[in-house]
């Protein structure tokens, strides 16, 4: 093998192909598209997970089970040393102040409040659900916990 013959041939800007500029081109004529059929029409594509014909992948696997999580509620997690960090003592912690601090973002169906970290500073604190620990933490620092009612299906 001659060391030199690696490099050759290796353009880095490779220039595009130019079809449909004359038979000199080597794409005029029909332009790369083959004579006649589907694919030489204008507008032509294939949808995904189209394979010919042939039975496709997704309809030749076998199904079982049914996944529940697209109907579940999305849960935002929240924890503590995140609420020690952005509040001072005595403010309020609900959604909107989360919301224009940038803690909670996204969109979520309820909000959780977990012990990762310390407290120590009085809040009151306004979720949806809230771990045990959580709650203990909240209430010996002298904060209180209120709890938002969640948009369930009225009955």
């Amino acid at each position: 093998m001659i060391l030199d013959d690696v490099h050759r041939g290796i353009q880095k800007n490779k220039q595009r192909k130019r079809i449909g500029r004359g038979p000199g081109s080597g794409h005029g004529k029909t332009s790369g598209r083959g004579h006649k059929g589907f694919f030489s029409r204008r507008g032509a594509s294939s949808r995904r997970g189209y394979e010919g014909g042939q039975m496709p992948l997704a309809r030749r696997i076998a199904k079982r089970g049914f996944n529940n999580k697209a109907f579940a509620p999305k849960v935002a997690i929240l924890n503590l040393a995140v609420l020690e960090a952005a509040f001072q003592d005595g403010e309020e912690v609900n959604l909107e102040t989360l919301a224009d601090r940038g803690l909670a973002k996204g969109r979520f169906d309820e909000l959780k409040i977990l012990a990762n970290g310390k407290l120590t500073r009085k809040l009151t604190v306004k979720a949806h659900r809230f771990s045990a620990a959580a709650e203990q933490q909240i209430a010996a620092a002298g904060g209180t916990v209120e709890r938002i009612p969640t948009g369930g299906n009225p009955q």
